[in-house]
């Protein structure tokens, strides 16, 4: 089985009836020589280290804890508080969809598990969009792995024809990439076609597309943490959008190509080299000075 590209996987999934995460799993059976049931208990796991980070993020963290540069601290338990107690703007699952996505960031920045998805700066994204859906339509663990195949064939698809990497392609690349494999994921779970899910991870990318890559100290923190919680309502909504009808005009592989142009295009100093951007502000400058004086000390 040879999947180069959307097109490929919409005219595999046409011609033999498969479904997204069904064609997503006979290609992880024949690409890696194992069984169904193997790919399954793999995601299983993968969702379950999903759930705990989003968890452990949730709650408010000991004096023992720490992240380098203490740049932020407890962003998911004070949305958690402000969904709690405050009308959010955009409602209850929005906000818990955000309040998961810096969660299991915060994890990832204290150096705590997990599951990089497509990257470790672009965690917090499918596991927020994912159990967001579970909670929605109340699904079971099994439409979350199916969800979480979708999510990997197309994250699949963009790494063989563009990147995912904010180095390469600016934070496009990472954060575009984990919101567009999410929006497929969430389409694909609400029962939309395999042409929905591609549809809606086109207009995942047409809403991030040239997005700068700019870690401030060269840190996953400033501004990625909070990227990864704008990631996720971007995919919710362009998956709603598709759900409703609305369709990309400009075919997934062509946004794809698009995107990888873009990211060639951009100069040096806008991607992951705290060249440019918000890492280049007077603030970000004094930031980064403090977290390495300290270690040449």
């Amino acid at each position: 089985m040879n999947i180069k590209s959307g097109e490929d996987l919409l005219r595999l999934c046409a011609e033999e009836g498969l479904s997204l995460s069904e064609a997503a799993c006979k290609y992880e059976m024949k690409k890696n020589d194992v069984t169904k049931e193997e790919v399954y208990e793999k995601m299983l796991f993968t969702y379950a280290q999903m759930k705990k980070s989003i968890q452990e993020g949730m709650k408010k963290k000991d004096s023992g804890y720490e992240i380098r540069g203490k740049m932020f601290k407890d962003y998911g338990m004070l949305m958690d508080e402000y969904i709690a107690t405050k009308n959010a703007f955009l409602g209850e699952r929005a906000a818990r969809a955000v309040a998961y996505a810096v969660s299991v960031m915060e994890v990832n920045c204290s150096m705590g598990r997990v599951v990089a998805s497509p990257t470790a700066g672009s965690c917090g994204v499918l596991p927020a969009a994912i159990l967001s859906a579970c909670e929605t339509y109340e699904l079971d663990d099994k439409k979350a792995v199916e969800g979480l195949l979708a999510a990997g064939i197309v994250g699949a698809i963009i790494a063989r024809n563009a990147s995912l990497s904010g180095a390469r392609g600016g934070c496009q690349a990472e954060i575009g990439s984990a919101s567009a494999m999410a929006a497929a994921a969430v389409v694909h779970m609400a029962e939309g076609t395999p042409k929905m899910s591609l549809d809606a991870a086109s207009i995942t990318f047409k809403n991030i597309m040239g997005l700068v890559c700019d870690p401030v100290a060269g840190l996953v923190e400033i501004p990625c943490v909070k990227r990864n919680g704008l990631g996720v309502l971007n995919a919710l909504m362009s998956a709603d959008m598709v759900l409703a009808g609305i369709e990309s005009i400009i075919p997934f592989d062509e946004v794809v190509s698009a995107m990888d142009k873009v990211g060639r295009q951009m100069p040096e100093s806008l991607r992951e080299t705290s060249g440019g951007g918000i890492a280049d502000t007077p603030t970000a400058r004094k930031i980064e000075k403090e977290i390495y004086k300290k270690d040449w000390d």
